[in-house]
């Protein structure tokens, strides 16, 4: 079987690429430039790099498989970049990594796939894919959470289609973080202990205040920082420079700590509080995409607001393009522009974007 693999150059889509061409398929390492990297036009961060694409390469040549840099600096800077910085400048926080998954890579591997005859798109990431027939003689395709539920990938992935998902592969979805590497060890792969990368590949040191002013310098307009009652109690350079739930960086001087609670694009206004004061039950989402095509009208699931947040138990209500939902018990820092996934046990359901 013909499979195309994504290969960043990390050790995850490395050992992927390697258990697909041990188990005898015919693979095809595709590796993606995101950004100019000949003139040296972004200074970006630690994924995708010519390092990394250098990596890639030299893993391809070690399991003897064909390997090819695929340019989609176009569709990056359309899907992922324009996005990020429009969600800043509308007092959301966004999280890029979901419309890298499906609507970069994805969509665009897959064409890529199906010009070279591939039959699906493989990549490094912890999640497991289930096909079941129905009664009518189709298939059906699950997306289900990871064995590793440290390293689980699950919540990045919730908008995939079904179109998306048959062609899916993700031969990691069984294995835990340690049993990665020492496949890669085993291989003798270079990059058996490079370390993963965790920062926003576009945003270097963290700083992706100022990569959104470098993109829309018109956000940097003051405004005041209020408190619950109203008051103002202090002045900011900028509504960008602040997320829900965020303690550091305020410029104020309190007997107690306080956090932002609420963020206003229009009037550029900043409302901080005490922790308590960050503690939500409701949220409502849009842009909803429900993976089983059913969406959990009133049903009693669990839901996730943020990687690595706990999931939460709750209850939802949907239909095709928004849904409400109500936690069994207050969440803290609740954030418009992030997503939340919805799981029935492992099994994601779908999810939708935070309004």
């Amino acid at each position: 079987m013909r499979i195309v693999a994504a290969m960043s150059g990390g050790v995850d889509s490395s050992v992927a690429a390697a258990l697909l061409t041990t188990d005898g398929h015919d693979v095809i390492g595709l590796s993606m430039q995101l950004y100019d990297q000949v003139n040296g036009k972004y200074e970006f961060g630690s994924c995708c790099t010519l390092d990394d694409l250098a990596d890639a390469r030299r893993v391809a040549v070690r399991l003897g498989i064909p390997h090819y840099i695929v340019n989609f600096e176009r569709q990056f800077e359309e899907h992922v970049i324009s996005h990020f910085v429009q969600e800043y400048v509308n007092a959301r926080t966004p999280i890029p990594c979901v419309q890298c998954n499906s609507d970069l890579k994805f969509s665009s591997l897959l064409e890529r796939a199906r010009g070279l005859d591939a039959d699906y798109v493989a990549t490094g990431h912890y999640a497991r894919v289930a096909k079941l027939s129905t009664d009518d003689g189709s298939d059906i395709y699950q997306l289900r959470r990871a064995i590793d539920d440290n390293k689980d990938q699950t919540y990045f992935l919730f908008s995939l289609t079904q179109e998306q998902l048959s062609r899916a592969c993700f031969p990691l979805g069984e294995l835990t973080k340690s049993a990665v590497r020492e496949h890669a060890r085993t291989y003798g792969l270079n990059v058996a202990d490079k370390p993963d990368s965790h920062e926003i590949c576009f945003v270097p040191d963290g700083q992706y205040a100022d990569f959104v002013e470098s993109r829309s310098p018109e956000i940097s307009t003051s405004g005041n920082i209020v408190n619950h009652a109203g008051d103002t109690i202090g002045q900011h350079a900028g509504i960008h420079r602040f997320t829900i739930g965020q303690r550091k960086g305020l410029g104020l001087s309190s007997d107690k700590p306080l956090y932002v609670t609420a963020l206003d694009a229009q009037s550029s206004t900043v409302t901080v509080g005490p922790r308590h004061a960050l503690e939500r039950t409701r949220l409502t989402a849009s842009n909803v995409n429900w993976i089983l095509k059913a969406p959990p009208h009133g049903a009693h699931v669990s839901a996730q607001i943020r990687h690595h947040h706990p999931v939460a138990l709750c209850r939802v209500w949907a239909d095709d393009k928004e849904l409400e939902l109500e936690f069994d018990h207050p969440q803290q820092a609740i954030a418009p522009g992030q997503a939340v996934v919805i799981y029935d046990g492992d099994l994601v359901l779908g999810g939708g974007w935070i309004e």
